[in-house]
């Protein structure tokens, strides 16, 4: 999922990073929905916060509704940094990185909200900024790795794409377009997979409050995990086929007269 860059790709590849981390940022969105009553999914509704808080004059709340879109802005910049500026031999390790950062941030709020929060507003706040930077990163990760196909943080406009390109099926010549039919198959399981992810958050949310953010971590976890696991079942594989090959050559033994 996270080793292959680019145009390296394979749509089963995207398929399996868009639905995982699509299904992460359903619970995280649904989850802060319900505990902080917003959304940290994306920034549009907050841009339209941001333009009414300045329209009334109310700079301090200007002041925060900014810095959580920063926080977005800044996750997505990273990832991208990272991605860009790492080496292309130790992809695992550069592309691992934002979803670490993504994972502490979402166990800070689990860990903080579980045990220590009282529920103030500058609490509610700052966990609101920190789910947003987790966010940032997550999106900025998935859309730097695939080229920019895979975004899985909101769906307004993958909905839009998704749209499109049903109604580009509706032509014979786009119906024989793979690449149109595996657009529209990968959106879908992207949008499934939101979905799904925040059904299960709004009910363990609902139950057991902040504990869904160490779900959510385990799902993050699998993701990291995936590419390890490949790489080390590979190795073994390699190992065994050179051990076979070795066990099959013959033995030439020494010749006396």
């Amino acid at each position: 999922m996270l080793r292959k860059y680019s145009n390296s790709r394979s749509l089963g590849d995207n398929i399996k990073l868009g639905a995982m981390t699509a299904f992460s940022a359903g619970m995280v969105n649904v989850a802060s929905l319900i505990l902080f009553f917003s959304f940290t999914s994306n920034v549009t509704g907050h841009y339209a916060i941001l333009a009414e808080e300045i329209a009334k004059g109310n700079w301090f709340q200007v002041l925060v509704v900014f810095s959580w879109i920063f926080c977005f802005f800044a996750g997505s910049f990273f990832s991208n940094y990272m991605i860009i500026h790492g080496e292309r031999r130790s992809s695992y390790i550069t592309h691992s990185i934002p979803l670490i950062l993504e994972m502490i941030c979402i166990l800070t709020v689990g860990f903080y909200g579980h045990f220590i929060y009282s529920e103030t507003l500058m609490e509610t706040e700052i966990m609101v900024a920190v789910l947003l930077l987790a966010m940032g990163l997550q999106n900025g990760l998935t859309a730097s790795i695939s080229n920019f196909s895979v975004k899985t943080t909101h769906l307004t406009g993958l909905t839009t794409d998704l749209a499109a390109h049903l109604s580009m099926l509706t032509k014979k010549k786009y119906r024989q377009n793979k690449q149109v039919r595996d657009k529209v198959k990968l959106l879908s399981f992207i949008a499934a997979a939101y979905l799904t992810g925040g059904v299960i958050a709004g009910s363990i949310t609902y139950w057991f409050e902040f504990t869904v953010f160490f779900v959510i971590a385990i799902t993050i976890v699998v993701v990291l995990i995936y590419d390890i696991s490949k790489i080390y079942l590979t190795k073994a594989i390699r190992k065994k086929k050179v051990r076979i090959s070795v066990s099959l050559v013959p033995q030439s033994g020494n010749n006396s007269n």
